[in-house]
């Protein structure tokens, strides 16, 4: 088994097509040398084989670095852009045992191989398990069954392939994975009846076809989207399908790109709701990037959905309007077609909300990494954005944070800030706050931040490489709301759901485990003073409703999570990987007339994004 070089992401290939290549080229360069200098050749099979006696039943071949003569098989399909190039082939003649794969893929590096689809071929070849992240013994992804340095005779061309398996919306199982207690599952027996990444790997290789599937993760610059084979497995309100639970991974979801060259078909530009129209259909490996993906050689005709981007009503004049927006490192040096699109989603779509908790407002001169860690022009020309497109003059509070200290793109400083409308609300200045002030909780009867806006114990080191909450304190109609603006660490370093260990662990969450406990303990700070106190704690929280970050933060003390008040099918404002899902939050507390809360989709669900998140906003009623 060897040790490749991770994917790279934005290599050309042929017709410009954006591919992320497996640069295997120096692994496959070494072997060939190691060869030529005297090294032991690989063993030999020793019974002639087919590609089921390859693959085997469990997700590691037997013969892994054993040489094998004369494999029979059908070319099915070719890669012919890349540094990855080769061809996938499969045995028309199937043994009768289920988990046993009949497809293979032949890698021939950067060359292009010198077969057509149909061809029927003898392989000759060295049999490896390829790991795409890191040496076998470290990664964390499920490694593809392949041969290197092949040699191949045609037989015979004009064959017909294969058929390709259809996959139905009973097909695949429900479940994802055994639980093997976190450890691999690689040397598990694989039992395609009764999991969805057994069934898969059972067909590592193979055709497989999907009808007139639902489109349920957007194309991406990447030139790939996610179709579901099971159309009613947690359907969202919009189309696509929502993540529910650690124990509900939506089996359904299957990632798509294309071998045909784009100057023949450009790859669709898809929505969450439209639709692959017919057949999309080819060989079926696994990706880093998603796991299992079809490799289409047929693509169903996009057909719409008719999604279009959400708008919320405006809020009422005794309505308090509190937003959240994580708007993807924005600075000064993006477009101004961006700004220009965010400012009209917090004008138009969110109606112009009373306060907006901003997440990755990045510093002055975006990802230049010079020192600078002010963002006034950032937040400046924001601003401007927002009343050119019909807004109100908002203004901002936020804090520098110190360089490079807070997560991130390096040398974008992202931070949290507040706009607030002065027309409706105002924002109580207490002076003396900065990156390394922290803010507390001062007065006996009535609560006040003791400097606003503040940042909430910003030595812990629950905030080590990752952003600072910002509490601010506000008077809305002579009634005092706190609001906590927050960007949880990032979900990085987490093992993949589709990966070789199962369940995967969450590593990441550790972290935000003791963010949550520092913000909830914040929080129970003004509720000591007065339990009835109007608090808002809204943003990017980067985990889900139903995760351990989110019951550490609502416990104890009566703070309530907005999105579970909504219909599960509603339940989400980010897309990823095919599941709609919740990372944004809005919590509130207090004495509340009324509560009206919504998460407005104009981002996550559409191929063309201004962010990847979609904003949130709830509008209150306010007692005390």
């Amino acid at each position: 088994m060897r040790c490749p070089h991770p994917w790279g992401r934005s290599s050309e290939g042929r017709d410009g097509q954006l591919v992320r290549s497996k640069t295997r080229q120096g692994a496959l360069l070494l072997g060939v040398a190691a060869l030529s200098l005297g090294a032991v050749a690989p063993a030999v099979a020793q019974e002639p084989l087919r590609v089921h006696d390859i693959q085997g039943d469990t997700r590691l071949s037997a013969v892994d670095g054993q040489q094998v003569a004369e494999v029979p098989g059908v070319v099915t399909a070719i890669r012919a852009f890349g540094s990855a190039r080769g061809f996938w082939f499969q045995d028309p003649e199937p043994d009768a045992d289920p988990a046993t794969s009949e497809g293979l893929y032949v890698f021939t590096g950067s060359a292009t191989p010198n077969v057509q689809p149909g061809d029927a071929v003898l392989v000759s070849a060295t049999v490896d398990e390829y790991y795409p992240d890191a040496a076998p013994d470290k990664s964390v992804h499920q490694s593809t069954t392949e041969l290197v340095r092949a040699t191949w005779t045609v037989a015979s061309s004009g064959n017909p392939l294969p058929e390709a398996e259809v996959l139905a919306s009973d097909t695949v199982p429900e479940a994802l994975a055994p639980d093997a207690g976190g450890a691999s599952i690689e040397s598990l027996p694989l039992d395609p009846a009764r999991y969805a990444l057994a069934f898969y790997e059972s067909r590592e290789g193979m055709r497989v076809r999907v009808d007139d599937a639902r489109v349920v993760g957007p194309s991406t610059k990447y030139n790939e989207l996610y179709l579901t084979s099971k159309p009613a497995q947690n359907p969202s309100a919009r189309g696509g399908t929502v993540y529910l639970g650690y124990s509900k991974a939506n089996t359904g979801r299957l990632k798509v790109e294309s071998l045909i060259p784009f100057s023949q078909r450009p790859f669709p530009k898809a929505n969450v709701n439209d639709s692959l129209t017919g057949e999309t259909s080819g060989p079926i490996e696994y990706d880093e990037f998603g796991g299992y993906t079809v490799q289409a050689t047929a693509l169903g005709e996009l057909t719409s959905g008719g999604l279009t981007p959400e708008t919320t009503r405006a809020q009422g004049n005794r309505e308090l309007a509190v937003a959240t927006y994580n708007v993807e490192n924005l600075s000064p040096q993006d477009d101004p077609a961006k700004f220009a699109r965010l400012a009209e989603g917090i004008a138009t779509s969110l109606a112009s909300p009373d306060i907006v908790s901003l997440e990755e407002i990045q510093d002055d001169n975006g990802s230049t990494d010079n020192g600078v860690v002010a963002a006034g022009e950032t937040l400046t020309q924001f601003t401007a954005a927002i009343a050119a497109a019909g807004g109100p003059h908002y203004e901002w509070r936020q804090i520098d944070p110190v360089d490079k200290a807070d997560g991130g793109e390096p040398g974008g400083n992202i931070r949290v800030a507040f706009l607030f409308n002065p027309a409706r609300v105002s924002f109580v200045d207490r002076p003396g706050g900065d990156a390394a002030t922290p803010v507390d909780v001062t007065g006996k009867r009535r609560p006040e931040l003791s400097v606003s806006p503040g940042r909430i114990d910003p030595s812990s080191a629950a905030w080590t490489d990752s952003r600072k909450p910002l509490a601010g304190q506000f008077t809305f109609r002579g009634k005092t709301v706190f609001v906590v603006a927050n960007h949880f660490a990032s979900k990085g370093g987490d093992q993949p759901m589709s990966g070789r260990y199962q369940p995967p662990t969450r590593s990441s969450e550790t972290q935000r485990l003791t963010q949550a406990a520092e913000v909830r303990e914040f929080v129970g700070k003004i509720q000591r003073i007065d339990r009835f106190a109007n608090i808002v704690v809204l943003g990017d929280l980067n985990d889900f409703q139903f995760s351990p970050t989110l019951s550490r933060l609502t416990q104890r003390w009566s703070l309530i999570d907005l999105v579970n008040v909504l219909p599960p099918s509603e339940r989400y404002s980010y897309v990823y990987e095919g599941n709609s899902q919740t990372l944004d939050h809005v919590l509130v507390s207090g004495l509340l007339t009324s509560v009206d809360y919504d998460i407005v989709h104009i981002n996550a669900e559409f191929a063309d994004q201004a962010s990847d998140h979609d904003p949130q906003v709830v509008r209150v009623g306010l007692l005390h």
